[in-house]
């Protein structure tokens, strides 16, 4: 089923969104990964359009969506601009899914606005230690500016590149490396890094709002149900035990990697389980 793209505008300006299946159908929100955009979510979307209606927007500051207006907004910042959204497309309620800073932002939606939310699916869900999150604030998003020989370009090329082989990716040493994961074929891992390109001045404030969020404290706030989930080689799998025990209406699932044979449709169907259930 074919993907379109639109755009809707909110009192930051015009926020980029992509959208697919029946609008009769039951909607879910999806809320991207960084660095990129929603371009990241287009394999998940085509596997559960046929019975959803599928809406995932740009993030505030990535790809074709304006930027936000603080400085350093918080994932509660960016989950208000989610409702706006909602408002503005007159969905009064739906699912919500969010990847990894997008779990971030959706797990912000569910607590301040629970009467928006029918289920949600956290997929990677990141609990650092304090420790990490000052060495993640410290390297892992700089800010980045256009540079008068175009070393930004090659930033930006490397760093979408090594997240695929190393975690963090900027400790490129044998200990971090991503074993179990593909590289991207260059055609699409070109499609990502022109997404970040877009965000080039921005994209660092996602970043930021998720490793300042304490998620310790906020999960066990969540009270609509709740599917816990990643992939076998997401970086962040650990993190899904940890926050099974803070919520509580939580259900855990495991997919598979989206490279292996049917691992996609293995998890768009694990998802649309739980969500018609």
């Amino acid at each position: 089923m074919e993907i379109n793209r639109a755009f809707t505008r909110i009192e930051e300006g015009e926020i980029h969104y992509r959208y697919s299946g029946n609008e009769s159908d039951e909607t879910i929100y999806m809320i991207h990964s960084s660095p990129a955009s929603s371009v990241i979510l287009l394999p998940l979307m085509g596997e559960l359009n046929a019975h959803f209606h599928t809406i995932a927007p740009d993030t505030l500051g990535f790809g074709d969506s304006v930027p936000p207006t603080k400085d350093q907004p918080s994932s509660a910042d960016y989950a208000e601009s989610v409702i706006r959204v909602l408002d503005q497309l007159e969905i009064d309620q739906c699912y919500f899914y969010g990847s990894h800073t997008g779990a971030h932002i959706a797990t912000e939606v569910a607590i301040n606005f629970p009467d928006r939310v029918k289920k949600l699916v956290l997929d990677g869900i990141a609990m650092f230690t304090d420790e990490e999150k000052e060495d993640f604030l410290k390297h892992y998003a700089p800010e980045i500016k256009p540079d008068e020989f175009g070393r930004h370009l090659i930033w930006a090329w490397n760093f979408v590149r090594d997240q695929f082989i190393y975690f963090p990716y900027y400790k490129r040493s044998p200990e971090y490396r991503r074993a179990e994961v593909e590289m991207l074929p260059p055609e699409i891992l070109n499609n990502l890094v022109l997404e970040v390109l877009k965000g080039l001045d921005t994209y660092h404030k996602g970043y930021h709002a998720a490793f300042t969020h304490n998620m310790t404290e906020r999960l066990p706030l969540i009270k609509v149900e709740t599917l816990c989930g990643a992939s076998e080689d997401d970086p962040l799998k650990a993190g899904v035990d940890k926050a099974l025990d803070l919520i509580p209406n939580s259900k855990k699932a495991t997919f598979p990697g989206e490279a292996k044979s049917d691992g996609l449709k293995t998890k768009a169907r694990t998802i649309a389980d739980f969500l018609k259930s």
